[in-house]
């Protein structure tokens, strides 16, 4: 689903659109009127995945025409294009969700840099830090879907379980967002990390994916040192006075995944699956508190630059032979 849909009450704007995106590697469809273009939405709804309406125009406006195709697909990237850019008008647009402003009249290459940009935005601001989305942004074809090797990092909260029994539900919201949460999350942002999923108190970090690098697994390790640091100083200053404890498993795990965009229509998101991801699971599982587990994938990349234990092979639920486990002790 790639297609874009120009919906706009003049002709020679519905030309003009056309003509700008005639050599694009994915289907254009037009509309002279927002009715029209609903329907096109409702009929072609495995084959657009962008709108760009005029805001101006008889009938249904642009606002009104955007509004009811994100009740039909919230995925679709929307985008107002007018000559009549007020402020009111971009206030209006921001507060129904609109994901773009565009402007008449525009250049055509300009153009379609903005839309790329636009959609882009939409679908990594949530996934990845600011220079990986540069990143991409410069390689358009990073987000279709492949098979590539990728470090996985998953990190748990030890008896968090307990702790939440004990913990009044505004407490403990704040402990997750202001205590874990937010400053692992920065740590995995420095290093360039993607931010896979939250998984109650579990956190699924990809190195890797989108964009693939040399250092990836040296990355992640240092990712999970750095968070084991972080995380054994904010336990420090919670210092006994309530049932919070802030002490963390993390499972390392490297290989090759599937990535790609999966979900319904109305929830989406760019994950990583495979036996990688499974594993990083086990491991952060079996991890005690302040302890980084690695599965010997990861340990011959990162060797000699990563000190590491050799545990006794580990049998794990969902692989068939005991794994070879390292283990690395952060430095206190």
């Amino acid at each position: 689903m790639n297609g874009l849909l120009f919906i706009d009450d003049e002709e020679g704007v519905r030309r003009s659109l056309k003509r700008a995106f005639k050599r694009a590697p994915y289907p254009t469809f037009t509309a002279s009127n927002g009715r029209d273009g609903i329907g096109l939405v409702a009929s072609q709804k495995d084959a657009i995945a962008t709108v760009i309406s005029d805001y101006r125009m008889p009938g249904l406006d642009g606002l009104e025409t955007l509004v009811a195709i994100g009740n039909m697909n919230p995925d679709i990237t929307r985008i107002i294009l007018t000559g009549y850019a007020t402020m009111e008008a971009a206030i209006m647009a921001t507060n129904e969700g609109i994901d773009g402003f565009l402007t008449k009249p525009f250049d055509n290459i300009e153009l379609r840099a903005k839309i790329h940009d636009i959609w882009v935005r939409k679908h990594l601001k949530q996934f990845v830090s600011e220079p990986i989305y540069k990143e991409i942004n410069k390689s358009p074809n990073a987000l279709e879907p492949r098979f590539h090797n990728v470090t996985v990092l998953f990190s748990d909260i030890r008896n968090f379980t307990r702790m939440a029994q004990h913990t009044p539900p505004e407490a403990l919201v704040d402990f997750l967002n202001n205590d874990y949460f937010t400053p692992m999350g920065e740590i995995v942002y420095e290093l360039r990390g993607t931010m896979d999923k939250h998984i109650g108190d579990s956190m699924m970090v990809v190195f890797g994916s989108p964009l693939e690098g040399e250092d990836d697994a040296l990355r992640a390790v240092r990712c999970a040192m750095r968070m084991q640091a972080k995380a054994r100083q904010i336990d420090g200053t919670l210092n006994g006075s309530t049932h919070l404890q802030l002490k963390t498993g993390i499972g390392i795990a490297s290989g090759r995944v599937f990535s790609g965009i999966v979900g319904s229509m109305r929830k989406k998101e760019f994950t990583s699956l495979g036996m990688p991801v499974n594993i990083a699971a086990r491991l952060q599982g079996l991890a005690r508190g302040g302890e980084i587990l690695m599965n010997q994938a990861t340990y011959e990349i990162v060797q000699p630059a990563v000190p590491a234990e050799a545990l006794p092979p580990t049998k794990v639920k969902g692989v068939d032979s005991p794994l070879q486990v390292y283990r690395i002790n952060p430095p206190r």
